[in-house]
């Protein structure tokens, strides 16, 4: 359903292999939680960027092990994602039709909606 694939300016990215219905699920992937503690040495390592925040406070940290992983960041997104702290994964979702060849985005604040500054400029 999903491939990784180079984008134009943003290096790899997720795209879809085949048309992708709004709604679908497009992956659900495991975490691994990293405790606040160790967040400090995260940060300092090429994984700094990607881990999502984790918890009812959001204090820990966790990574995802699955393609979406690669998401790119739009703030019009066609995808988004959902925590699932009792599964220990996170979910992917189309927010609308996706077409073969595009690329699959998240909005990184979580929101779909949000127009809330990310931690580095985006393209999109």
């Amino acid at each position: 359903m999903i491939f990784i694939g180079q984008t134009a300016s943003k290096g790899r990215g997720v795209f879809a292999r085949t048309h992708i219905a709004a709604g679908a699920l497009i992956e659900e992937a495991p975490v691994v939680v990293v405790p606040t503690a160790q967040i400090e040495h995260l940060d300092r390592t090429a994984l700094c960027d990607y881990y999502f925040l984790w918890g009812p406070d959001e204090a820990e940290a966790a990574l995802l092990f699955g393609l979406c992983s690669l998401c790119n960041h739009s703030y019009q997104p066609n995808a988004l994602f959902v925590l699932n702290p009792d599964r220990m994964t996170i979910s992917f979702s189309a927010r609308r039709a996706i077409a073969p060849g595009e690329e699959i985005t998240t909005n990184y604040n979580g929101d779909p909606d949000s127009p809330a500054p990310i931690w580095f400029p985006p393209e999109s």
